[in-house]
Order: C-alpha cells, then sequence, then structure tokens
C-alpha cells in the first residue's frame, strides 16, 4: 500500500511548513501471506524534539516496529483473511521468517507455540479503518472490533484474527513503556 506522508514542522527560517511529502518508505508487503501488509509511518525516539531546525531525516528508516520506553510507532497494517493464513499450501515457516525480516522488533513477541499470540512492553491504540476484525486475549475470549472502533491496550497478551472474508485496515499508535514489576 503506498501512503502518503506529509511531515510538518518549523523550516529554515523558523516558520511551519512542509518537511517532507512523499509516500511512506517503510512498506512491508508480505509474498507469503498475500494481502499482509504493514508500513511504518512515524517512529519517535524518547529524545525526540519538537520545533527542530535540522535538516529532515526521516525517523523510520532504521527503527524497529516496536517502540523502546519513552519511544512511539506509528503504523497501518492490513490484515487479509484468516484464509489466507489457513489454506493447505500456507509455509508458516516462510511467513515467520519473512516476518523477522520485514517488521524487526515486533516480530520477536510473536509466541511459537501460539500462532499471532504475542506480547509487547506498550501501551497501543488500535484503529480499525475498514473491514472488521477480532482481538484474541487470553483463554480464547475474542472482542470484535468493526470499522472505527477502538482498542486500548495495556501491554496483555493477544492476537489478531480477521475472520471474515475480506481485509481489515488497521491504524496502530504504539507507546513504548516499562512493564510493571
Amino acid at each position: 500500500m503506498k501512503v502518503r506522508r506529509v511531515v510538518l514542522g518549523v523550516d529554515s527560517n523558523g516558520k511551519s511548513g512542509v518537511l517532507s511529502d512523499e509516500v511512506a518508505r517503510r512498506n512491508s508487503a508480505f509474498k507469503s501471506a498475500p494481502g499482509f501488509e504493514a508500513t511504518l509511518l512515524w517512529s519517535t525516539t524518547a529524545s525526540s524534539a519538537t520545533g527542530s531546525k535540522a535538516p529532515f531525516i526521516d525517523p523510520t528508516i532504521e527503527a524497529n516496529f516496536l517502540p523502546a520506553s519513552g519511544e512511539s510507532r506509528l503504523m497501518l497494517v492490513t490484515f487479509p483473511p484468516d484464509s489466507v493464513m489457513t489454506r493447505a499450501n500456507f509455509d508458516a515457516a516462510a511467513f515467520g521468517a519473512e516476518f523477522g525480516q520485514l517488521l524487526p522488533g515486533l516480530a520477536e513477541t510473536f509466541e511459537p507455540d501460539a500462532p499471532g499470540m504475542h506480547t509487547t512492553d506498550s501501551i497501543d491504540y488500535d484503529i480499525v479503518l475498514d473491514g472488521e476484525i477480532s482481538l484474541e486475549l487470553d483463554d480464547g475470549k475474542e472482542v470484535l472490533l468493526k470499522k472505527h472502533d477502538v482498542a486500548v491496550q495495556q501491554g496483555n497478551r493477544h492476537a489478531w484474527r480477521n475472520k471474515s472474508d475480506r481485509p481489515a485496515m488497521m491504524a496502530f499508535v504504539l507507546m513504548g513503556k516499562t512493564r510493571a514489576g
């Protein structure tokens, strides 16, 4: 998916202006799971500041998809129907390898013995932009989310399940946090 990202800020003259207007560079379209796509739109570090007059440098180029404590990430993800992952010729090993290559940081949070289940040290704002998707929690409990529904996750174990026959598109804002002891 090609997503136009317009970055605004303070230019070299101290005036508000457009620092960048281009297609987001960190788009990952999966070959092993057609229709699964993730785009990292923005990334902040714990020391990110506002109002900088420095030349624009894309903060997503070297960022992991999962923020460390004090960092944030903005992503768009398209989930194909689960039938893509359950088809007879689906290669789970190839998907896992591709996931690790394309979504560094996030891939390491997934449980090898529970497909799709993962836990992140972050507060996540999850917004359904199109379609519907189920948020699976512990013990198989599911919450069905539809277009414009929002889930706020606080470091809980979960998986996304698209049981419909069409893609679901979501926006995710992840804020890295320290896990309570």
